[in-house]
């Protein structure tokens, strides 16, 4: 193999720069971070509260009719 080659993982780089961001929001805190700090340092979205959430009824059983 060419050792010149550069091979790019792009999964692997995501993650390195994920963990990047969170090793600096680190760093530049005087405390523990919350997890809803840690979610926002990494781009995650908040859950849904249970009270916003749509509530799906089920739909009534349909009577199986034989052909």
């Amino acid at each position: 193999m060419d050792p010149y080659v550069r091979l790019h993982d792009h999964v692997a780089m995501a993650e390195i720069e994920l963990y990047t961001e969170l090793l600096i929001a680190v760093a530049g805190s005087d405390r523990r971070l919350t997890y809803e700090e840690i979610d926002a340092v990494l781009g995650v979205r908040a859950p849904v509260p249970e009270q916003a959430r749509r509530h799906i009824r089920p739909r009534p059983a349909q009577p199986h009719h034989a052909g």
